[in-house]
């Protein structure tokens, strides 16, 4: 249950999320623990939305890799088939999941946010990458979020007002959303 969300407008990308954890039905006040959604890999900001273990099982996974270049769909579809595969070898208490559904396809049970100087991509839980413009967001408050960034990203003047904004949004209407924004601002790249 989370709300992650990257916004590029302008020259300015940024990447949100709520600080919310709940472990099953039981919410965990944030002034007893605060959960961070967004990790960096490289240039890059990975947000995960699904099993909380996954957190874990990234940070893990970038951290024991000297290079990671996240800078096209090609290399973030790349990344992922390397990080299934390692999945299977080094954490092998993941099952492959079906979303109990006809599908020739594995499934994460995850989605994955990430945003770069490159852009703004969406990692779907089957693997598929896409790039987004403007903004996207992932998680249980999605709905709410992608609402407000439609509404806003026209009026307002920068990335992270938008952002912070959507967040708020997302953490007022979704009951499993809440805690603080946690924002990152991309670096741009230098040319």
């Amino acid at each position: 249950m989370t709300i992650i969300l990257a916004v590029h407008k302008d020259d300015e990308t940024v990447i949100a999320a709520d600080t919310r954890i709940s472990f099953g039905g039981e919410i965990i006040p944030g002034d007893n623990l605060r959960v961070e959604k967004i990790i960096r890999a490289g240039s890059s900001f990975i947000g995960s939305s699904g099993w909380g273990l996954y957190d874990n099982i990234m940070t893990d996974y970038v951290s024991r890799r000297e290079d990671v270049a996240l800078d096209d769909v090609s290399s973030i579809f790349n990344f992922f088939l390397d990080f299934w595969q390692e999945l299977h070898r080094r954490y092998p208490f993941v099952n492959d999941q079906s979303g109990g559904k006809e599908s020739p396809f594995g499934d994460l049970d995850a989605k994955f946010l990430i945003a770069n100087p490159s852009g703004i991509f969406h990692v779907g839980n089957n693997l598929s990458v896409r790039k987004f413009e403007k903004y996207y967001a992932i998680g249980s408050g999605s709905s709410y979020s992608l609402g407000a960034l439609d509404a806003l990203y026209d009026r307002e003047p920068d990335a992270e007002t938008i952002a912070r904004r959507a967040v708020l949004t997302a953490m007022k209407f979704d009951r499993a959303c809440g805690g603080e924004v946690d924002l990152r601002k991309v670096e741009r790249r230098v040319t």
